[in-house]
């Protein structure tokens, strides 16, 4: 008799060991398939973006900020930045704008916009920056943790003044002070760009 139970032990047992192995399988394959198809969806529905809000990292009484806050992809991005840059107590003035361009690589990412509102105060000794409505000017943004990098289309200039294509924008060479950048990187498949 102890002979024919251990017979039965194993084979009850590779039965038990089969049936709770392939259960499981069998229950979660749909649900596997579904959270794909919903991951896939959330995919498909996503797209880049930056935000934040920063101060570059300067001499005392040179200051700069800017807040950008941009979502879609390529010429189909929106959103708003604002630009602001004071020296001393009497040089001094912002620009604002909407967002025309979006792209994202990785940690790096390039917004245009155009240029809705501006005000600048002169001061003797000073540039004089004037009207800057209907100008597109380029960000490019390096997120980088706590060391994220920022650039902006007029570093060569000195000041803003000269309007740039879509998308385009200059190394992101600035430093900063405090704030954070966030970029979310996003590409729509190969061969979904319009024409």
């Amino acid at each position: 008799m102890p002979r024919m139970r251990r017979p039965l032990l194993v084979a009850g047992t590779a039965l038990a060991v089969c049936t709770a192995l392939v259960l499981p399988l069998a229950t979660t394959e749909p649900a596997a398939a579904a959270g794909t198809e919903v991951r896939a969806a959330r995919h498909t529905a996503d797209a880049p973006s930056l935000t934040g809000d920063v101060k570059l990292a300067r001499q005392p009484g040179d200051n700069v900020r800017f807040r950008i806050d941009a979502h879609g992809f390529a010429d189909q991005a929106r959103g708003t930045f604002h630009v602001s840059h004071h020296f001393g107590k009497t040089w001094g003035g912002y620009f604002k704008g909407r967002v025309d361009c979006l792209l994202t690589g990785g940690p790096v990412a390039v917004a245009t916009g155009i240029v809705t509102e501006s005000h600048f105060t002169g001061a003797p000794g000073l540039p004089e920056i004037g009207d800057l409505r209907g100008k597109r000017f380029g960000f490019t943004v390096l997120d980088s943790g706590k060391k994220d990098r920022l650039g902006y289309s007029w570093a060569m200039d000195g000041v803003p003044k000269n309007s740039v294509g879509k998308c385009l924008g200059s190394a992101p060479f600035e430093t900063l002070e405090k704030g954070d950048l966030k970029v979310h990187h996003w590409m729509p498949p190969r061969g979904a760009v319009k024409q």
